[in-house]
C-alpha cells in the first residue's frame, strides 16, 4: 500500500497521506507533559514515522503542512497553541526540526534499501538529532541561555522519551514492513 520511495497512486492519495501525518503530529501535540520551556509531546514519534513511511518529499511536505496549519491559527502546536509567535519562540526550532527530520529520515530510507533493525534505529536517531539541533539553537538564542543550560533544558531531559519513541517507531515500522505496507 505505502512505499516510502514513491507512494502509489495519484497525487491526491499522496496528499491524503501527508495530511494524515500532519494530523497525527497535531494530535501528538495534545499528548503533552510540561517540563519547563519545552513540553514533552508525542509529536516526534509521528515526525520520524512520516519520514520513514512517506519518504523525503512527502514526509517533509506533511510536516510543512503541520507548521502552516499552526501558523494559520489552528491550535496544532503543543498545548493547543498556534500562530507565528510559536515559531519564533523558544520551541519554534523544534518545529523547524520536524520538517528537517522528516526530510532527512525519508532521504535515508530511500538511500538505504537494506534496512536491518540497526539501520532503522540509526536513521531514527539521526532524525531525532535533526529535530534537536535547530530546537537547541533557537532555544539558546531566544531564551538567552548558555550552551550547557540549553542542553539540560532543551535536549537532555528528552533523551529517555526520544529513546522510547525510537523503539516504538521501529516496532511500528517493522510491523508495517512485515504487512507490506511500506
Amino acid at each position: 500500500m505505502v512505499n516510502n520511495n514513491n507512494l502509489p497512486g495519484s497525487s491526491v492519495r499522496k496528499m491524503v497521506y501527508a495530511a494524515l501525518f500532519a494530523s497525527m503530529t497535531a494530535v501528538g501535540a495534545y499528548i503533552s507533559v510540561p517540563v519547563g520551556l519545552i513540553p514533552l509531546t508525542l509529536q516526534t514519534l509521528f515526525v520520524i514515522l512520516a519520514g520513514a513511511v512517506l519518504g523525503a518529499r512527502w514526509g517533509m511536505l506533511s510536516m510543512l503542512i503541520y507548521a502552516l496549519l499552526g501558523i494559520a491559527g489552528l491550535p496544532v502546536f503543543s498545548g493547543g497553541s498556534s500562530g507565528l509567535g510559536v515559531l519564533v519562540g523558544p520551541s519554534g526550532g523544534y518545529i523547524f526540526g520536524f520538517i528537517l527530520a522528516a526530510l532527512v529520515i525519508g532521504y535515508l530510507f530511500e538511500k538505504f534499501q537494506n534496512r536491518s533493525i540497526v539501520v532503522v534505529v540509526a536513521i531514527f536517531l539521526v532524525g531525532m538529532i535533526a529535530i534537536y539541533v535547530p530546537g537547541y539553537l533557537q532555544l539558546m538564542y531566544v531564551a538567552s541561555l548558555g550552551p550547557q543550560e540549553t542542553f539540560a533544558l532543551g535536549v537532555a531531559q528528552f533523551i529517555p522519551g526520544a529513546a522510547i519513541k525510537i523503539a516504538a517507531a521501529t516496532i511500528i515500522y517493522r510491523y508495517l514492513k512485515t504487512e507490506s505496507l511500506v
